[in-house]
């Protein structure tokens, strides 16, 4: 059992008997996740139950048995947990929300404290184990003899697994007729409907002057390669996510449009004006419970009041600024339409129009769905907004 104390590369070491031995390895966790303090050797005579009173008690297992048994106990451990939790109730819209946050956080907590070790060339010792190498080095960087072994939960391996073959066969996009291909850690464009409103809003007529816009927050790139390929000769896209930057530049190479968009690091906007400027926020004003939650969670609205408050200073005269941004947080109670327009009104903008459409992704029909009120009702538009 236990514990974590130095650092390897920046991450945590951790440290456990096994088989009266002292062992250690590299942490690894994307998500943020705590390394374990408390851990026990399991393999596959290990019972559900009894790996669920661990997991439950705090108690991660290093899984030692057949891989894809471990696939199995997490599965287990999953209806272990769902069958826990509390039945849905009457909540108001915000309460619901946190319930279901809270609830989400309890089960992510147990299904997490399932460990697998990495060996330094991220290959997985177990019996039957897929080769999962490439799907950690797009995620870690490249492993090699000089590295350590590290310890991973089987769901951040999963996620990365799912990430990589996203990654493999793009997501399609029909405003490009063309695939875009997200990396780990970067929210892929697999709601259409946004990048649909970016496709058919009426372009603004300062654009036939000045043909330039910025894309922030850009992402995969996605907004950005649609702006250039609805003719506009020149788009800035910024991001201050190191992985998204890459994941945007392969894509717009890919695309063929790494000479009409420049991919640059910024925390919102880059310097100068333009005469279009779209900004596709988090739309969710809560904390993010991770590092890859950050594309659905703006604590505090952050991204949206400093694209408000730096907009008007970045556009030129008679420019357009685009808030593509969904009104779910209204639906939970997190935010309403007045707080949002005077957040626009406070700094010195006005409404030119709206383009709205409602999303058509399976959560909508999903009426299991704590949230489904919420998601039922759910309206996605594209905010014209102009200097007054």
């Amino acid at each position: 059992m236990r514990a974590c104390d130095e650092a390897m590369n920046g991450d945590p070491v951790v440290h456990w008997i096994e088989n009266e031995e002292p062992k250690s390895a590299r942490w690894r966790a994307e998500s943020g996740l705590a390394p374990p303090q408390k851990i026990v050797v399991a393999d596959d005579r290990m019972t559900a139950d009894a790996a669920y009173r661990f997991a439950r008690a705090g108690t991660a297992l290093l899984w030692r048995g057949d891989f894809q048994n471990a696939r199995q106990l997490l599965q287990a451990l999953a209806r272990r947990v769902d069958r826990q939790a509390p039945t849905a109730g009457a909540h108001i819209a915000g309460e619901a929300f946190h319930l279901h946050r809270q609830a989400q956080g309890r089960r992510a907590n147990i299904l997490n404290k399932l460990l697998l070790t990495l060996n330094a060339d991220y290959s997985v010792p177990l019996r039957r184990a897929p080769d999962v190498r490439q799907a950690c080095s797009e995620a870690y960087g490249p492993g090699g003899v000089s590295e350590a072994s590290s310890l991973i939960s089987l769901r951040e391996l999963q996620g990365l697994i799912g990430a990589h073959e996203w990654r493999k066969k793009g997501v399609p996009v029909a405003a490009l007729n063309n695939r875009i291909y997200p990396h780990y850690g970067v929210f892929a464009p697999v709601r259409s409907e946004y990048v649909g409103l970016v496709n058919d809003a009426p372009l603004p007529a300062a654009l036939a002057a000045d043909s330039l816009a910025f894309d922030i927050g850009t992402g995969t790139g996605v907004l950005a390669a649609v702006l250039a390929r609805r003719g506009i000769a020149r788009v800035i896209a910024t991001d201050q996510n190191p992985r998204a930057l890459a994941c945007a530049r392969e894509n717009l190479a890919r695309l063929g449009l790494a000479d009409q968009v420049n991919v640059t690091q910024a925390d919102l906007f880059p310097a100068g004006r333009a005469s279009l400027i779209v900004c596709n926020p988090p739309w969710v004003p809560a904390q993010p419970n991770s590092p890859l939650d950050e594309a659905i969670f703006d604590p505090d609205s952050r991204m949206l009041r400093g694209f408000l408050a730096g907009l008007a200073a970045h556009l030129t005269p008679d420019g357009e600024g685009w808030l593509v941004l969904s009104d779910i947080a209204e639906h939970l109670g997190l935010r309403t339409r007045d707080e949002l327009l005077a957040m626009i009104a406070n700094t010195g903008l006005t409404v030119a129009g709206r383009l709205g459409v409602r999303p058509t992704h399976r959560r909508v029909s999903d009426t299991s769905d704590p949230l489904h009120a919420a998601r039922a009702a759910e309206i996605t538009s594209l905010w014209r907004l102009v200097v007054r």
